[in-house]
């Protein structure tokens, strides 16, 4: 990652819910387990009774974390091996397991002297008792578990766009870089996904108010009233947009549902950097749509659903709709953890920020040394690796093996044990 934060860390949209719901299932289940029929995916569980407010609402303000879930690589997209199974196998599972205790094994290595010397991330732990652990994807709506196909405007306004990720273009002004590149924006909802470090939120309630405080780059302050109907006359003009969007909360019982509209409009193709857009999903999270140039129509919206499920844990549903952008509306379920110890650093994104200028400089030197003979214009563009989904998620086969490895020898069989051994 270019970014310096890496230093810190290492219809409408109720018809598109619905929309999405009954892709989920129907009927109820007490507990969030992995079902017989791995295809199944039940209704997340309201039957947790969280502690209430002095004024009465459910409490859900705690610190909590997703890193896990990037640290399992829980991808956005489902891997083509599991298919239209949301749960993986036992077998898959297993391999899930051993990877995260190999990755806690790498981590108490690194810490065997200084702070932190004998401890573990406690990854492993998370995978053995969070169900969220056997999960196949975040994405599960669309039951393939893969984003809908985009129209074709927006598939040639994705294209044709440009970032820092982007092979093949030219650098000349901010124009030219995405909201992330130039410490704006995440984008929306791509703010609300695991990113590949600085993953952690806070929530805080007063009042009439919930607020969601993102680690990187994003802090919502949503007001709360009694219900939709209440949440449509809240939210403001259509010519009114912002990064975040204009988020109205209300409560179903113990779920708090927000609905975001007025998402900063645009797209990367425009060289008008005013009317850019925030991609809304962003390709720092592990299996989106590459280049960070997905358009968004003012028809954006979503619905979210944060409901306690545990005391240490937080299920985040989320339906985006934006019928000018994707064939049909998706939807993601993500587990935040409570992690009362999780450190917040500031993300001081664009203090020292070089990157666009350094880009900028680098292109008109080699634009100007092709002309003098000096590079060969067809040299590999290393930038091309951004355009593929290179994540691997390791439980869906042995991790390969590495180019021009050979396998270890076996060892030795052991001595065979003598008497008194």
């Amino acid at each position: 990652m270019r970014h310096h934060g890496f230093a810190s860390r290492i219809a409408a949209a109720a018809s598109a819910f619905a929309l999405a719901a009954s892709t989920l299932g129907a009927a109820p289940v007490s507990a969030q387990e992995r079902p017989a029929d791995l295809t199944e995916l039940p209704p997340v569980p309201t039957d947790y009774q969280p502690p209430k407010t002095a004024w009465g609402d459910p409490d859900i303000s705690n610190s909590y974390q997703v890193e896990y879930l990037n640290n399992t690589r829980i991808l956005f997209q489902r891997p083509a091996e599991y298919g239209d199974r949301f749960w993986q196998t036992d077998e898959e599972f297993a391999r899930r397991l051993d990877a995260a205790e190999r990755s806690d094994s790498n981590f108490t290595q690194a810490n065997e002297t200084g702070i932190g010397a004998g401890g573990t991330q406690g990854l492993a732990d998370w995978v053995k008792t969070s169900p969220f652990a056997k999960r196949t994807s975040m994405l599960v709506s669309p039951a393939d578990g893969q984003l809908p196909p985009f129209t074709p405007q927006a598939k040639a306004l994705h294209e044709s766009g440009r970032s820092g990720w982007v092979p093949g273009i030219d650098y000349d002004w901010v124009s030219d870089f995405d909201s992330w590149d130039r410490c704006v924006s995440r984008g929306f909802p791509a703010s609300m996904y695991p990113f590949r470090y600085n993953n952690g939120i806070r929530v805080f309630q007063s009042p009439g108010y919930v607020t969601i405080y993102l680690e990187m780059l994003g802090n919502r302050v949503i007001p709360l009233v009694a219900n939709r109907e209440a949440a449509q006359r809240r939210h403001w003009p259509a010519q009114t947009e912002a990064w975040l969007g204009n988020s109205v909360g209300w409560w179903e019982g113990n779920t708090l549902v927000v609905e975001t509209t007025n998402i900063k409009s645009g797209d990367s193709a425009t060289h008008d950097h005013y009317a850019r857009n925030g991609s809304p999903l962003n390709i720092a999270t592990q299996a989106v749509p590459p280049y960070n140039t997905i358009p968004t129509s003012k028809q954006a919206r979503t619905v979210e659903r944060l409901t306690m499920t545990g005391p240490d844990s937080l299920m985040h549903e989320l339906t985006y709709t934006d019928p000018e952008v994707f064939t049909a509306p998706w939807t993601t379920r993500v587990e935040w953890i409570r992690d009362d110890d999780y450190t917040f650093f500031e993300y001081a994104c664009h203090e020292g920020n070089r990157m666009p200028r350094d880009y900028i400089t680098a292109s008109r030197a080699k634009r100007r040394d092709i002309a003098a003979g000096l590079v060969d214009p067809n040299a590999p563009d290393d930038r091309a690796n951004w355009a593929r989904i290179f994540d691997r998620d390791p439980a869906v086969q042995p991790p390969p093996e590495a180019p021009g490895a050979q396998a270890a020898p076996a060892p030795a069989p052991a001595p065979a044990p003598t008497r008194g051994s």
